[in-house]
Parts: C-alpha cells; sequence; structure tokens
C-alpha cells in the first residue's frame, strides 16, 4: 500500500499506560476531580491549552519538514513546499526540536488532562522517542528508491488525482513552486549518495537497477513532453484565460529549468551510483545496520519482539495458512500438496476473466455496493469521507501495489482505493475480495478517514503508526467470514493467499535483514512458499528498500484478533462486535500496547455489574 504513515510510535510508559488506558479509564471521574472548583478548573484547562499547543507547535515542525508526506496524509497547507529533510544541517535542526519537545512534554501534569488529552500525550510520547532513535543513523544518504523518491511522488501528483489537488488557480501555483524547489532537492540527493558511497551507506544495487527506468522516465526533451507539465494539458475550462496564459508560461519555464537536475540525477544513478552500491542484501551490511533494523522494528511493530521471534512467528503461520490449504485445495479441483495450490490457481486461466481495465473495476464497484449493504451490523463508528475507486497513474503502475490514500482533511477530496492494472488479462480475480477489504473498507478507508473526523490533534489525525494501521487492514480482511464473502472457495483462497504473504514477510524481512538471507534465496522461498515469481521479485526488493516495514501487517493484525478473543472469552454474551471495533478505531491510531491497555480497561469496565 501506499499511504504514507510518517508519524512513529515505540517505546515504553508503563505507569502512564496504567493511568490512561486502566479499567476505570472510560468511567467518570473521580470526585476529586469532578467538582474542585474554579481555580481546579482552570489549572486543568490551562494545562490542556498548553499541551495542545505544544502537539499542535510539534505536528507543525514535522509537516513543514517532511511536507509531502503531509500532503499524502491528507494536509495540504503546505502544498507548495517540498522541505529539505534530507540536508544534515536540517535534519540536526530537527533532532534538536524533538529533544526540546520531549523536555517540554515531560513538564505536562498530565494528571490535569482529559482523558482524551491523556491519550494524546502517551501517543506523542511515543512518537519523540521513536524519532530520536534514528538519530544515530544517516537515513539521509538513502534518499532515493525503487519504492520511494520525491522526483517519482511529484510527478503523481502531476494528474491531479493523487494527493495533490490541482482543481484552483491557487493550487496549481502551489505545484508549480514545488517543481521550482525540485532541482536543490535533486543536487541535495546527489551529495548524499556521494557521501553514502565514501562511507558505505548505499541501497542494494538490485533495487536501484530497477529504480532507474523510473528516472529515465521522468527526463524529456521539451517541456511539453514533461510528465510535471501534465496540469496545463488538463487545466479547468473555468480557468480565465490570463490565468491559462500566465500558468503555461511558468510551467514551461520550470519545467525547462527541472529538465537538467532530472537528466543529472539519472545519470548519477546510472554511471556512478549504481556501480558502487552494495551487492549484498540485508540492512545488516550497512554500518551499524544490525542496530539501525532493531530500530526499524520497534517502530515497525510498536512492540519489543526481536527479529529472531518474529522470524519463528512467520514460519508458524506459514504452517497454519498452508494447512488450511490442504482442506480448501479439493474444493478447487485441485489435489496436489497445499503448497502447490498457489501455483496450481495461478495456472488456471478461470481465475484470470479480465480483458479490459473497466471490467476490472466493475468487480470492485459492485463490491463496494454490497459491503455498504453489510457493514453497518458490524460497526457503529462509520467514516463520513466517501470511498473512490481509481486506477493507478501509468508512471507508477510497474512498481506500485493497489492502495489507500487519505481523504482531504477539508472534505474537498475522497478516500480513493487505486487498483494497479498493468494487464487485465493477468489481474486474478480470488484476491479482488479480500484486497477491497484490506486496501477500502473496512480496511484503511475506515480508519484513516475517521481519523480526520474524530477531533484529534493534528499530529494524530495526519499520522499514526504501521502496526496498528496495517494490523487493522489486515484484520479487516477476516471479517470477510463472518459477511460471507468467501463462501466461494476462490474468493476464500484468495483472502488465505494474501494472509500467507503477510506472514511470509516476518520469515522473509528478518531472514534478509538479521539473519544473512541473500535476495536469490529470499526470491526463491517466495516463490516455493507463494507460487508467484513476478511478486517474489518485487516483493523481496520492496523488503530490501524498505527494511521491517513489512512486518507491522501480521503483527498488528494478530494483537488484534488476540484483543479480540480476548474480549470474547471474557465477556461472553456481553460481547458486541461493533462495540469491540468501536474500541479499537474511536481513539485512532495507537501504538500496540496502548491499544492492548485500551481493550484490557474496556473489558474490565463491561465484566462491572
Amino acid at each position: 500500500m501506499k499511504h504514507r504513515i510518517k508519524l512513529r510510535a515505540a517505546g515504553a510508559l508503563t505507569a502512564a499506560l496504567l493511568l490512561a488506558f486502566g479499567p476505570a479509564a472510560h468511567a467518570a471521574p473521580p470526585a476529586a476531580h469532578k467538582a474542585t472548583g474554579k481555580v481546579a478548573a482552570d489549572v486543568s484547562a490551562a494545562e490542556s491549552k498548553k499541551f495542545l499547543a505544544l502537539a499542535d507547535e510539534y505536528y507543525d515542525a514535522i509537516a513543514r519538514f517532511e511536507p509531502v508526506y503531509a500532503t499524502d496524509n491528507g494536509d495540504n497547507r503546505f502544498d507548495d513546499q517540498i522541505g529539505l529533510a534530507i540536508a544534515p544541517a536540517e535534519r540536526a535542526r530537527q533532532f534538536a526540536r524533538y529533544r526540546d519537545y520531549t523536555r517540554r512534554l515531560a513538564a505536562i501534569d498530565r494528571h490535569k488532562l482529559t482523558h482524551r488529552d491523556r491519550i494524546n500525550l502517551d501517543v506523542l510520547a511515543f512518537e519523540l522517542k521513536t524519532l530520536l532513535s534514528y538519530e544515530p543513523y544517516p537515513g539521509h544518504l538513502l534518499p532515493v528508491s525503487q519504492m520511494d523518491s520525491l522526483p517519482v511522488t511529484l510527478a503523481n501528483f502531476a494528474s491531479g488525482e493523487a494527493s495533490q489537488p490541482l482543481t484552483t488557480v491557487k493550487q496549481y501555483r502551489a505545484y508549480l513552486n514545488r517543481l521550482t524547489q525540485l532541482p536543490a532537492w535533486i543536487d541535495q540527493a546527489i551529495v548524499n549518495m556521494r557521501e553514502g558511497m565514501r562511507t558505505g551507506v548505499t541501497q542494494p544495487k538490485a533495487i536501484m537497477v530497477s529504480a532507474l527506468p523510473q528516472f529515465r522516465k521522468l527526463v524529456s526533451t521539451t517541456p511539453e513532453q514533461s510528465i510535471y507539465y501534465t496540469p496545463v494539458n488538463r487545466m479547468p475550462a473555468g480557468f480565465a484565460a490570463a490565468d491559462k496564459a500566465s500558468l503555461g508560461a511558468d510551467y514551461r519555464a520550470a519545467v525547462a529549468k527541472l529538465q537538467p537536475a532530472l537528466a543529472r540525477l539519472a545519470a548519477f544513478i546510472e554511471n556512478e551510483y549504481i556501480p558502487a552500491c552494495r551487492t549484498s542484501t540485508g540492512f545488516s551490511d550497512v554500518p551499524n545496520g544490525r542496530a539501525w533494523y532493531a530500530v526499524r522494528v520497534a517502530e515497525s511493530t510498536t512492540t519489543n519482539l526481536t527479529p529472531e521471534a518474529i522470524h519463528e512467528i512467520g514460519l508458524k503461520e506459514v504452517a497454519r495458512i498452508q494447512a488450511e490449504f490442504a482442506k480448501l485445495g479439493p474444493q478447487l479441483g485441485y489435489d496436489g500438496p497445499a503448497a502447490g495450490l498457489p501455483v496450481w490457481v495461478s495456472q488456471q486461466p478461470r481465475f484470470f476473466p479480465f480483458k479490459t481495465e473497466d471490467e476490472v473495476q466493475a468487480v470492485y464497484r459492485k463490491l463496494d455496493g454490497v459491503l455498504d449493504e453489510k457493514l453497518p451490523a458490524m460497526f457503529t463508528l462509520l467514516p463520513k469521507a466517501k470511498l473512490d475507486l481509481r486506477l493507478e497513474p501509468e508512471l507508477s503502475r510497474d512498481t506500485a501495489s493497489d492502495h489507500y490514500t487519505a481523504p482531504a482533511a477539508d472534505g474537498s477530496r475522497p478516500g480513493v482505493f487505486w487498483s494497479v492494472v498493468t494487464d487485465p488479462a493477468k489481474y486474478g480475480s480470488t484476491g479482488m475480495t479480500t484486497l477491497f477489504l484490506h486496501e477500502g473498507k473496512p480496511g484503511h478507508h475506515f480508519h484513516i478517514a475517521l481519523m480526520q473526523e474524530l477531533g484529534l490533534p493534528n499530529f494524530r489525525k495526519f499520522g499514526g503508526n504501521t502496526a496498528f494501521t496495517e494490523g487493522w487492514a489486515l484484520y479487516a480482511e477476516t471479517l470477510g467470514r463472518e459477511m460471507r464473502l468467501f463462501d466461494d472457495p476462490a474468493q476464500y483462497f484468495g483472502h488465505l493467499n494474501d494472509e500467507l504473504l503477510r506472514a511470509t514477510r516476518l520469515v522473509v524481512d528478518t531472514g534478509m535483514h538479521a539473519k544473512g538471507w541473500t535476495r536469490e534465496r529470499t526470491i526463491q522461498y517466495m516463490k516455493d512458499t507463494l507460487g508467484y515469481d513476478a511478486v517474489a521479485r518485487s516483493e523481496t526488493e520492496r523488503y530490501m528498500a524498505w527494511p521491517g516495514q513489512a512486518l507491522a501487517y501480521k503483527i498488528g493484525a494478530l494483537k488484534i484478533m488476540e484483543l479480540r478473543q480476548r474480549a470474547q472469552e471474557a465477556l461472553g454474551e456481553k460481547f458486541s462486535l461493533p462495540a469491540f471495533h468501536e474500541q479499537v478505531l474511536g481513539d485512532g491510531t495507537l501504538p500496540l500496547r496502548l491499544l492492548e491497555a485500551k481493550i484490557d480497561g474496556w473489558i474490565a469496565q463491561q465484566r462491572v455489574p
């Protein structure tokens, strides 16, 4: 998936968790805090105001530091900036800010805050601890990969269909301003990569070979042929003639200045960087890579699980799912070994019925309507924002996966499920239901769109952590069984197969980055386990580019399923699935340990006679 969650959460505040999420967390406040007079109330209001001002200052510093990620997460206030977060001096200033916020946060008296603001404070403390844990590691020396680069992100914005809107003259000027800043970013990226070449902090060669075609595509011979010029060709008819002429001239000039920088970047990657990149696979092969990977694992999972423990969890989950395959195979007409079921399905023409992109989209539109009827029985907390269904822009189709992007905070743009259809004839039908439950609703849309409607501070509205975000979406897939969407054995296979991918990720990500697995061994394991060659390569290279990120999905989902089972066993007939879902989603994205403390408190409260 491609929506960007850059704010992180990891660490431990055990006493704070008990205070914020203990059994009485949702009960009425104690009498001592109920009516102690105007002075106490004023002190409490002042403390809340002090905290919320700090929280807003913190988020604005994050958004200004990486404004493109703010755009991706639905905050369009900084759409005219790209920032220079990869500049060492700016990076140092940002870490100094994090230390200052940590000091000021410690001075807040959390006992004087509301219940919701205690939660906000604990989440902010988690985030700051995690952000500061990255300070020793030079991530700015790895500014581009096949998965993530600012030039490609801005190119995808050029259509106006992604996170950056292009419907008004002001919005056109904002995007134009970003284009004028991009050459400086590119030159800084090249400086950084040269420093990485000198110090041994480079990307793996294999993923940069995969990335190179993207950067070549960005280079054009004339401004008018550039993807960044696309907005000029799509100007709304309602723009005044003078605005059209002015914007056309300014875009032409900006793109003309941008093209030499794009050419420099493509040439540098091809002629200098790729030859100097490391031939190893795992992150442990860069300086301090093992410790750096441990930080990434802690960020991704918001747990204290070690890579070794996660590897074992992955192996057990792979075995469990393959046992399900053994039961399911005969229902599909397959009588071979369970591990061979994915390969067999991939060879059956009946599971690849599409001839056009529109046929693919029609299936998703029908499923969207079915879910509109079924989901209200499972959820009392529903986002107001609509969900739109669109095709991935052509530039990024070769490397993108189907994904979701957040709605605009002001309601001007819906949430979007992007389907990536490079060749309709190769778009398998078996995984479509589980995919939409994950990327659409009730997965990312119910969670991320709702985040913007809960009245949370901006750092939470536009932030989050991957373990909750992806864990919720993977858990949402499992609800397909209860809605009888997997009664069709082919669709149930698709669900299990996607679940198998998430379990396999636990094995191969830790295998590569903590246990010395090579790219080739990883690809072979994925082929043997999953059965699809092309995905084995692209997924392996994704994990090489984003060490630890893929661990969040399964670890998060397993925790939410564990908490649901705990609640069902404890509450028996008193258990309500809509109420449980409201507890999981109702306070926004939480680190898993905070979520567990919250659910335990809710269970205790529900058990009180």
